[in-house]
């Protein structure tokens, strides 16, 4: 075994094959952008599909592809304005074509980038591959049925496929949930919601990128399925804390009696308020994923803890605010 000059231990089958081209679909998102530069600067070199090329790939497309890491998909609008046959379409039918392609290729490993969501919407206790799917929303129906598809296939001698179920991701670029926490912090205002004791897994996509970067230079690992998450899960008052140190400001945190806070939500419920019980919800519920299995697959740690993770977002937030 020698060493790539990245520092990382690689088998010597694949430290030749290092400038093989990794062939990436939804390279333009979020994760696409921070997998690209990971991957160039660990010596990996990518090939990128766009969204017209996917839906018109064949075979001929991923010539020469050690392996292909699918991320395209449609991604759950919290918005409800999508039609349900969207995810269904994107995420399982572009899947299903992508993946029959890849067993008939040269390609040695798929990796697709499924979703917690997947498994399970609510979760009690901490969430692990064990658990039976029971996904509530076609987003979650859309990455299970895709999952399924990809696991009942037949596998050829000497290919692997790797199914990634991520919980939130974060990072440089993210314009989700959390960039919006950051705003709220920004403002000086005050969190209200401190009195719920809540524990939430987060996912910085820098740790994402080292696993799929592991899982394309080893041939350690069996194919499967593997939860995504950074060690340690936080509460949101931990998090608020967080983004005020990335500012230099102290947590206004607020621990207003549940009880009251519930009823608040129950009137915005009738009076369609921005706060109300769905919305209270998934602000204080917990939602804690295991990452044991992929962390004893890889026999690794990885890159940043929870809290570096976070600060560092929170750091590359600040950054764009002040262009």
């Amino acid at each position: 075994m020698q060493k790539h000059p990245s520092g990382t231990n690689v088998y010597n089958s694949y430290y030749f094959k290092m400038d093989s081209n990794i062939l990436i679909t939804g390279s333009s998102g979020f994760v696409g952008q921070n997998l690209i530069r990971y991957l160039s600067e660990n010596g990996l070199s990518s090939k990128l599909i766009s969204r017209q090329e996917l839906y018109e790939i064949n075979d001929k497309s991923i010539v020469n592809s050690q392996a292909i890491v699918h991320l395209a998909g449609k991604a759950h609008d919290l918005k409800k304005t999508s039609q349900p046959d969207e995810y269904y379409q994107v995420n399982f039918e572009i899947t299903k074509k992508l993946y029959d392609i890849f067993l008939q290729s040269g390609a040695e490993k798929f990796i697709y980038l499924s979703s917690v969501k997947a498994i399970a919407d609510t979760v009690e206790g901490v969430l692990t591959e064990d658990a039976v799917a029971n996904p509530q929303t076609h987003y979650g129906k859309s990455k299970w049925q895709a999952e399924e598809y990809i696991k009942q296939q037949p596998l050829p001698a000497g290919k692997s496929y790797y199914i990634l179920r991520p919980c939130m991701i974060h990072g440089a670029g993210n314009k989700g949930n959390l960039n919006l926490l950051y705003k709220f912090v920004q403002k000086g205002l005050p969190y209200p919601l401190a009195a719920f004791d809540n524990k939430r897994s987060f996912l910085s996509v820098d740790n994402l990128c080292f696993v799929i970067r592991e899982l394309i230079i080893s041939d350690k690992v069996s194919s499967g399925c593997y939860q995504v998450a950074d060690d340690e899960a936080l509460s949101t008052n931990e998090v608020i804390s967080i983004l005020n140190e990335s500012l230099d400001k102290k947590p206004r945190l607020w621990k207003i009696p549940a009880k009251l806070i519930q009823t608040v939500a129950a009137i915005g419920d009738w009076l369609k308020l921005p706060l109300n019980t769905e919305r209270l919800h998934k602000m204080t519920e917990n939602y804690v994923v295991s990452n044991a299995k992929i962390k004893k697959a890889l026999q690794a740690e990885f890159p940043l803890t929870a809290r570096a993770g976070l600060r560092f977002t929170a750091e590359s937030f600040k950054k764009t605010a002040d262009y």
